[in-house]
């Protein structure tokens, strides 16, 4: 497959300041997104990690295809996007999904969403490198402010020894993944819409990670709590954010929307310390603060407009 088939970008809808509606998408995923971290612990509590990766999956993918029911979006994959569908089933969800679980066995999840924000520098990163996407000025400015950041959060958290080192370099590992998938997104959500998107791509990574949820099928216990969890995370913390996220990418374009990361962190620790007794290192809460400064100057007009107009969708 070529490189210019997968890697393809679009103008946003909003290439300005960020208008009431993204900032509702961006502050409500960054809410929903950093509690995940707290729901996979409540969740690893009594199923093993295979079974937690399938279970947020599956339930993520019948949530938006019980509203694509609703919105009456039949629409089919077009043949020739079936390949960038599966490939983001892949990066976006079943790589990313698998490795979430199996870094908090060694890391809490305070420290799991702090690292997670890194995306945003990956995904520009990636953006440079494949799509000639080049953040300027106060953009540029942030995302350095965010790369800063990340790196004292990483260098704080893996100081406990081999076991989070390894759990750092699999969180790490997700959200170079996540890089990839949201740069691969745009024309894909500007041509079907979020639902037929996103149900599509998580229908696929269903059938990717059922394996891992056969692995010690038995050793899973049906206790209330963590069920409850679970639910939550694949209903709201998969299906709906991932509805919402790639509506926000084609708002406001792949690099930006990837800085609801920087406030992710946040959400996390505040969770983690409040309801799991969960404890960070002090570069660790040190860097949080600078990654949100970064997150806000990030957020600034894009400089750089160009790309292939095309009309974005909401849903």
């Amino acid at each position: 497959m070529q490189r210019s088939k997968v890697f393809a970008t679009t103008a946003a809808d909003n290439q300005g300041r960020f208008e009431p509606k993204d900032w509702l998408f961006f502050v409500g995923l960054s809410f929903i997104w950093g509690a995940s971290f707290l729901l996979i612990a409540e969740s690893l509590e009594a199923f093993t990690p295979g079974f937690v990766t399938f279970g947020r999956v599956a339930l993520g993918a019948m949530t938006l295809w019980g509203l694509r029911l609703a919105f009456k979006r039949g629409e089919r994959l077009d043949p020739s996007d079936r390949p960038r569908v599966v490939l983001l089933g892949l990066v976006w969800v079943a790589i990313p999904f698998t490795l979430f679980p199996l870094a908090q066995q060694w890391i809490n999840s305070a420290v799991t969403g702090l690292l997670n924000g890194a995306t945003p520098v990956l995904v520009a990163a990636i953006s440079v490198i494949f799509v000639r996407v080049v953040p300027r000025g106060v953009q540029l400015l942030g995302l350095m402010l965010g790369l800063v950041g990340i790196i004292l959060i990483s260098t704080g958290s893996a100081a406990g020894g081999a076991s989070q080192a390894r759990g750092v370099l699999l969180v790490i590992v997700a959200t170079l993944c996540y890089g990839f998938a949201i740069n691969i997104a745009p024309p894909l959500q500007a041509k079907y819409g979020a639902i037929v998107l996103m149900s599509s791509v998580l229908s696929v990574a269903s059938f990717l990670v059922l394996p891992l949820a056969l692995i010690n099928l038995g050793d899973n216990q049906w206790e209330t709590s963590p069920v409850v969890a679970l639910v939550s995370l694949g209903a709201i913390g998969t299906g709906l954010a991932y509805w919402i996220m790639s509506t926000l990418v084609g708002r406001v374009g792949s690099i930006r929307s990837s800085f609801i990361t920087y406030l992710i962190p946040v959400v996390s620790l505040v969770l983690g310390v409040s309801f799991r007794g969960d404890t960070v290192g002090s570069l660790a809460l040190i860097g949080t603060p600078i990654s949100l400064l970064g997150a806000f100057l990030a957020s600034a007009p894009s400089r750089n407009p160009k790309g292939t107009d095309m009309p974005l969708r909401d849903s």
